[in-house]
């Protein structure tokens, strides 16, 4: 019962990574204005995400805009984009394979050893959804620390890290987490095997005294 607690938990660390990912992918805040400097105009924020750029006011109205044209993006946008959905539909299959092979279902559940390698396959792709989100969340991180530090980019076109980020960091992390614990409880499993029964010392014939 304790390895299916544990593979319980990491179905659920890894499932809310997941919803994590969709939040941080539909957010807005991927990066926000830098007011790191000595002219700071706090009259209104600008937001830019992987779907839309926003203007938040001082009077707390916001006004959004959706991105034209995709090939107008800049590559890191759409980049991003294709990993963060890939690593979306890659969890959501593993929610999927993991729920048939865990042990608190009973899927499969008169082949005890198929029933473990697909849990041990759910956990691989969350795994690998984890790391995808992870590199596509640090390399666009990256692109935005770069342009910050780069004495040629205008001050008022600085950019920090927004909320988006931090959330996918975060969702990440659960992923992967999630998926190495239903990976090495799969690989952990009990080892207990059927043997024979041991044989008596008498052997079958001997004459009885």
């Amino acid at each position: 019962m304790a390895n299916a607690g544990l593979q319980l938990l990491g179905y659920t660390l890894a499932f809310l990574g997941l919803i994590g990912l969709i939040a941080s992918t539909s957010m807005a805040e991927w990066k926000m204005s830098s007011y790191a400097s000595d002219n700071i105009i706090t009259a209104q924020a600008m937001y830019e995400g992987l779907w839309q750029a926003c203007v938040h006011q001082s009077t707390g109205q916001m006004q959004c805009k959706v991105y034209d044209s995709l090939l107008q993006l800049p590559g890191e946008i759409q980049s991003t984009r294709g990993l963060m959905i890939t690593s979306i539909l890659l969890g959501a299959v593993a929610l999927m394979v993991a729920a048939v092979g865990m042990k608190c279902t009973t899927c499969l559940a008169d082949d005890k050893q198929q029933k473990s390698k697909v849990a041990l396959a759910g956990g691989v792709l969350f795994i690998v959804a984890g790391v995808l989100a992870l590199a596509a969340t640090s390399w666009y991180g990256d692109k935005i620390r770069r342009k910050f530090f780069d004495p040629f980019t205008p001050t008022n076109s600085r950019y920090e890290f927004g909320k988006a980020l931090y959330v996918a960091w975060g969702a990440s992390a659960l992923t992967l987490i999630g998926g190495s614990m239903l990976c090495c409880n799969c690989g952990s499993k009990a080892t207990g095997k059927s043997y024979p029964p041991p044989r008596t010392a008498g052997r079958p014939g001997t004459d009885r005294v």
